[in-house]
């Protein structure tokens, strides 16, 4: 594990994995509030502009949006074109992220939040990144949920500072129903509005024209509506 990324809204059970990475010799990229927790704690970080030399901008809506954070989550390393247009690019190869959303459900659903103030609350980063690490988890592990970081820190001590690819594999797939269950909940939000001359507001009464389900699965039943068949209570 030479280089890791993190960028967390819930920042709950991090300073652990952070301390893990750093005493095993990883470079630690962070931005933001994130990068102030960690160094808080004691933990060096290099902020994620001075890796890629561009200034967070924009009130941070654009921090991580970068041929050099994408490229180092991308690169297929096997490839010597890869790491050939790397090299050339000073594209450093990141190996893991740590990486959860910004509350989207959470401001969305408190009593008084405005259209503007929950727009603002629809992350862009946060998912750009996670779907370029689990896209190639041949090569990277993506961390998204803080009760992953037991387990992830338990094969990290016992094989050298890594993670084997069944494991990233299941990470990558916790990955992508997380972007999907976010990405979900934005869309049934928006759709729950329709447009009036003094903008979006909330649709009223009438159901919305889309429903878009994430649903986790709670257990496996004995079967289903026949015996053969599978089934579960989501």
């Amino acid at each position: 594990m030479r280089r890791a990324l993190i960028s967390v809204s819930d920042k709950s059970g991090l300073i652990p994995l952070a301390l893990l990475l750093h005493d095993r010799g990883a470079e630690i990229l962070s931005t933001g509030g994130t990068a102030s927790h960690l160094r808080e704690a004691g933990i060096p970080v290099r902020d994620v502009s001075d890796y890629t030399g561009a200034p967070e901008i924009l009130d941070g809506r654009v921090k991580t949006l970068h041929p050099k954070i994408h490229g180092g989550l991308l690169g297929i390393r096997s490839k010597d074109a890869h790491r050939a247009q790397m090299k050339e690019q000073g594209i450093e190869p990141i190996d893991m992220i740590v990486v959860n959303l910004y509350p989207f459900r959470e401001v969305a659903a408190r009593e008084g939040s405005t259209f503007e103030e929950v727009i603002e609350y629809i992350d862009i980063g946060g998912p750009s990144m996670v779907r370029s690490a689990a896209k190639n988890h041949a090569y990277v592990a993506v961390v998204t949920d803080p009760r992953d970081y037991g387990w992830v820190m338990k094969e990290l001590e016992a094989n050298n500072c890594s993670l084997g690819p069944a494991s990233r594999f299941i990470l990558a797939q916790k990955a992508f129903a997380a972007t999907a269950s976010y990405d979900a909940a934005i869309a049934a939000w928006l759709t729950d509005r329709s447009w009036s001359t003094d903008g979006p507001a909330r649709a009223g009464g009438a159901t919305p024209r889309l429903e878009v389900l994430a649903l986790e699965k709670v257990q496996d039943l004995r079967y289903g509506e026949n015996p053969h068949q599978r089934a579960a209570f989501y």
